[in-house]
């Protein structure tokens, strides 16, 4: 169901992946660790990190010189530009997920990248946070299509998003998907209407994530290097 119904800006996700030749939920669903967090499947279009972080993405004007336009506001633009990245990280890396996922968030196919507590108390690094989000994403589609073919919602239930625990990182299958991620089955989200907080945004994926120090500073650098190769935009 590539048309990501239910998920905010899933339009212009699904259009963002169909240019670059990916699939539909994987961009969702870094966009939804981006800027959604282990309770939301969906992104949002805001600035965070500190300001550096731009759009549903999360585009760093450190590093990307659309980050310093107005452009990368514009979802469908954001979502266009990451697409591309990702894109070029999974031809760098040979088509393995978790290593391109791994250095679009750190710069570094080995790196472990943002630690993510999900609301089980797992705590996954970037590549196997979005690799939860996405079998999330598949498995609501999965239920969406058994749903609309008159087989009916698993359990009768489409609300309950985090009973499945996801016990740390697993070893990454030959397709770059961990196993866990791959296993996971689980009721399709209901999709809350999108509040701007009064509060400073601080995204799931930032760099400078607490304690990170020296470790952070390294991993930006890693970063510079990895997304210069592909940052055509605006230069």
């Amino acid at each position: 169901m590539d048309s990501l119904s239910g998920i905010r800006f899933g339009a212009q996700i699904t259009a963002a992946a169909r240019a670059n030749g990916l699939d539909p939920r994987l961009l969702a669903a870094v966009a939804a660790q981006e800027t959604g967090g282990p309770a939301n499947d969906s992104g949002a279009n805001i600035v965070g990190d500190n300001g550096h972080g731009h759009g549903l993405f999360q585009l760093d004007d450190r590093y990307h010189p659309i980050a310093r336009t107005a452009a990368a506001m514009d979802p469908a633009t954001n979502a266009q530009y990451a697409g591309k990245f990702l894109s070029g990280l999974l031809q760098r890396f040979g088509g393995n997920l978790r290593a391109a996922l791994s250095a679009y968030n750190a710069g570094s196919a080995d790196a472990t990248g943002t630690v993510t507590t999900w609301s089980d108390g797992s705590r996954l690094g970037y590549a196997d946070s979005v690799m939860r989000h996405l079998a999330r994403l598949e498995s609501r589609d999965q239920l969406l299509a058994d749903a609309s073919s008159g087989g009916g919602l698993i359990g009768g239930s489409a609300t309950a998003l985090d009973q499945t625990t996801v016990a740390g990182p697993a070893a990454p299958s030959s397709n770059g998907i961990s196993p866990a991620a791959l296993s996971m089955m689980m009721p399709a989200p209901q999709i809350p209407a999108f509040t701007p907080s009064g509060q400073t945004f601080r995204s799931f994926s930032s760099e400078y994530h607490d304690g990170g120090g020296a470790i952070a500073d390294q991993d930006d650098k890693k970063m510079s290097g990895a997304i210069d190769p592909f940052d055509d935009a605006n230069n």
